[in-house]
């Protein structure tokens, strides 16, 4: 199905990435972490290994960065994804903060074995978990995104739950989405100074490991999946905008969920929670920013002709942001 969409994959090899990791020397490993320090991300390191967040995790966690970096230009891959959680996670931390940064237009530079930058000022998209519909989403959606002029960082979330907000700031129903990895600092209030690491919940992360968490910045966004139905590749896509809801209940909700990881308050236009459960596939949602509603409008009809196009078939879903349904 990929393959007829145009797009190739290639089955990578979790043992190199390791491996990779390996290779990375530590000041480049550094290098990285002091990127981030100086760009105001921060980092509650301490020192046991056990409980806390070290410097250690951190580093491990860098030549990750680094090592998926150079094994995705080794290979010409425009999007990879790590399946962290089956094998890796019983040799390194959590590919978390790779992931974030991964999917950062800013972010710290790389250079391949012939010295050059890899991708410079762009993302390498990155989907969590391996969730392939999801890696032709953001693949999609970056290449879209550059076209159009608008922000090119998106980023898989898990559809978690919602809830009426109780702080009474807005009448409306507000979704949790929320991710271990992946969700790139510039979708953060603050960008980079929004931006901390928590250390991963044992229970998920055994090693530990940093994430990439903030709040989600108000703004207008694109929500699209791609799923398998009928042996064929679909595509939902639909609008939303992002809220800001206040510190108390920014923190009931992460206290509900997984208060470690990045969220977003997310309200989806002319789609009911019933509505949006009864389609749901699987937990993924893809989401990307752009700069105003009307450029968000034409953002979803482009992404929409390119599936089409693919080969997929599209459904748009509820309304655009002045209510009128698609």
């Amino acid at each position: 199905m990929l393959f007829t969409a145009g797009v190739y994959k290639e089955r990578l090899s979790q043992s190199a990435l390791y491996h990779g990791a390996t290779k990375v020397k530590e000041r480049e490993a550094r290098a990285v972490l002091a990127w981030l320090r100086r760009k105001g991300m921060a980092f509650a390191v301490g020192k046991d290994e056990a409980t806390e967040l070290t410097e250690n995790q951190l580093l491990w966690q860098c030549r990750t960065y680094v090592a998926a970096l150079r094994i995705a230009d080794e290979f010409g891959c425009d999007a990879i994804g790590i399946q962290y959680q089956q094998g890796l996670k019983d040799l390194l931390p959590a590919s978390d903060l790779a992931e974030g940064l991964l999917n950062n237009a800013d972010r710290p530079p790389v250079r391949n074995a012939a010295g050059k930058v890899i991708r410079l000022g762009e993302p390498l998209t990155h989907f969590n978990e391996v969730d392939e519909c999801a890696g032709l989403d953001g693949l999609m959606t970056q290449r879209v995104h550059r076209a159009l002029g608008q922000p090119v960082e998106n980023t898989l979330h898990d559809l978690r739950w919602g809830d009426i907000d109780r702080s009474g700031t807005t009448a409306d129903y507000v979704w949790v989405f929320l991710i271990s990895g992946s969700a790139p600092p510039a979708h953060h209030i603050g960008g980079y100074r929004g931006t901390d690491s928590l250390r991963q919940p044992p229970m998920y992360f055994r090693l530990g490991g940093g994430t990439v968490r903030g709040i989600a910045k108000p703004g207008e966004i694109v929500w699209s999946r791609v799923f398998i139905e009928d042996a064929s590749l679909k595509m939902d896509l639909g609008r939303a905008r992002v809220v800001r809801l206040p510190r108390k209940e920014t923190e009931r909700r992460w206290r509900e969920t997984t208060p470690q990881w990045p969220i977003m308050h997310a309200v989806t236009h002319g789609v009911s929670r019933d509505q949006m459960m009864a389609r749901h596939k699987a937990n993924h949602v893809q989401v990307a920013y752009a700069r105003s509603a009307r450029e968000a409008d034409l953002a979803l009809y482009t992404k929409a002709a390119l599936a089409r196009e693919l080969g997929l078939e599209v459904a748009l879903c509820g309304t655009r942001a002045d209510g009128t349904r698609f």
